[in-house]
């Protein structure tokens, strides 16, 4: 494909980066040089320097160019810059065009995107806060994505010595546990990794990630902590920004007994806060004052979430977090080298807003039929994906035994109808199937053509 891509900050150049691995025909616009400069150094792209929302400028980067654009994406900071620009592109013949939003009023409704003549608004705000909201709710996860209208997800879990899993071959815990609708897709041990077969023997210390229904991940937590788990009561926010704001929201919505305090240093802020959250406790003050977080109860939070702009601030204050007491401290950080040492850091879990993004613009490129929402799972170099078999599928009323699909891939659920299930080799694939699958990045591309989803 034939692409412009507008803003080469930590987003657009992640998102570069793995669209020229995938061999796509790309031109980077940016105006901030040194951004520009890096682009040049680093990576096999064009570089057109300017301003993206300004015609001309398209125009040297290609637009209008006979043979034409096949895609626009605008992953600037600025909202109207984006929008503008998708609706020159439009204008000029451009098929299809995506959009970072930061102002939620923009993807309120699907409506808006259609409106503003947007194939894809793009909010990495409200990917966070739901990631977020699931790390809470699943208190023993370092990692959880919802996907499959949020009915499932993967979860990312530590065997502690007290698992009733620990040393047992993985074949043996599905006899014993043949109800629970569950299944080990990955197990990270040290710095390699597997997909687990049967005979797999999981040890202490492996981390897991468990594709499974939602109303099951409790249990599922349980058995890889050997705890049970606990209710959420009490939760603290520091950073009243877009992400602060959208997880104090969300568990609003959906918690009805829960003591969300929200702590920002700014007054005008914090005003504007308290008038639009309704049962969150807005206080003004600095979250680096362990007396403060003493005060209002640090030692009782079942979660500690840090948001501001800054990620050494969070990492800094998720570790304050964690030496005074809160159950677990999750950091919103934004640049790769902090992400690639984050087993130096106290921090629960790291979430990670441009890696939510990149994500949903690579795959909505990768894969645009027949496939839904994809978790990206950088740390382990693995995807989780959603295919719906259409009509025409080779998969449609074969075994799975019998489907052309690589070792290193595993169909962890089926969605059919209103039932969920772990399908076993024997299981016929049916027309409407809605699969959960999770690949290794070099054998994805056989999994969907064996789904028909390529």
């Amino acid at each position: 494909m034939k692409i412009i891509l507008v803003g080469a900050g930590e987003v657009g150049l992640s998102v570069a980066r793995d669209l020229i691995k995938d061999g796509h025909d790309l031109t980077v616009v940016e105006r901030d040089e040194s951004h520009a400069q890096r682009v040049d150094d680093e990576l096999d792209a064009r570089v057109v320097r300017g301003n993206g929302a300004r015609p001309q400028v398209l125009e040297e980067a290609g637009l209008g160019e006979e043979g034409g654009v096949d895609l626009l994406i605008w992953a600037t900071d600025r909202d109207e810059v984006n929008i503008l620009a998708c609706w020159i592109a439009k204008r000029s013949g451009v098929p299809q065009t995506m959009a970072r939003v930061r102002s939620l009023e923009f993807t309120d409704t699907q409506s808006w995107a259609r409106d503003l003549n947007v194939d894809l608004l793009i909010s990495p705000e409200r990917s966070v806060a739901r990631e977020i909201q699931e790390l809470l709710q699943v208190g023993a996860s370092f990692h959880a994505a919802t996907l499959m209208q949020e009915r499932t997800g993967i979860y990312g879990f530590t065997l502690s010595a007290e698992s009733p899993l620990l040393d047992r071959p993985l074949k043996d815990l599905t006899a014993a546990y043949k109800d629970l609708r569950t299944i080990i897709v990955y197990v990270r041990r040290g710095r390699n990794g597997f997909v687990p077969s049967g005979d797999s023997v999981l040890l202490k210390g492996d981390l897991c990630y468990v594709a499974t229904l939602r109303e099951d991940r409790d249990l599922v937590a349980g058995l890889f902590t050997g705890e049970a788990s606990r209710p959420l009561k009490r939760v603290m926010i520091v950073g009243g920004g877009k992400i602060g704001f959208q997880v104090a929201s969300r568990l609003e919505r959906n918690f009805q007994k829960i003591d969300i305090r929200l702590i920002d240093r700014n007054r005008e802020k914090c005003e504007e806060l308290a008038r639009e959250l309704r049962r969150t406790t807005v206080l003004c003050g600095d979250a680096s004052d362990t007396d403060l977080l003493r005060y209002e109860g640090i030692e009782e939070t079942d979660g500690f979430v840090c948001t501001t702009a800054s990620d050494e601030t969070n990492l800094v204050l998720s570790a304050v977090g964690h030496s005074l007491g809160a159950r677990k401290t999750i950091a919103v950080v934004r640049k790769q080298g902090y992400l690639d040492l984050q087993d130096a850091f106290v921090a629960d879990a790291l979430v990670n807003p441009n890696e939510a993004l990149a994500s949903t613009i690579l795959h909505r490129i990768r894969y645009p039929r027949g496939t839904g929402a994809v978790s990206v799972i950088d740390q382990i170099d693995a995807e989780m994906g959603e295919v719906v078999l259409a009509g025409g599928s080779p998969a449609i009323g074969r075994q799975v035994m019998e489907l052309d699909i690589p070792r290193g891939v595993i169909l962890a659920l089926v969605e059919r109808g209103s039932a969920v299930f772990v399908p076993k080799g024997s299981t016929v694939l049916m027309e409407g199937d809605h699969i959960l699958f999770f690949s290794s990045k070099d054998n994805l591309q056989k999994a969907l053509a064996a789904l028909g989803a390529d």
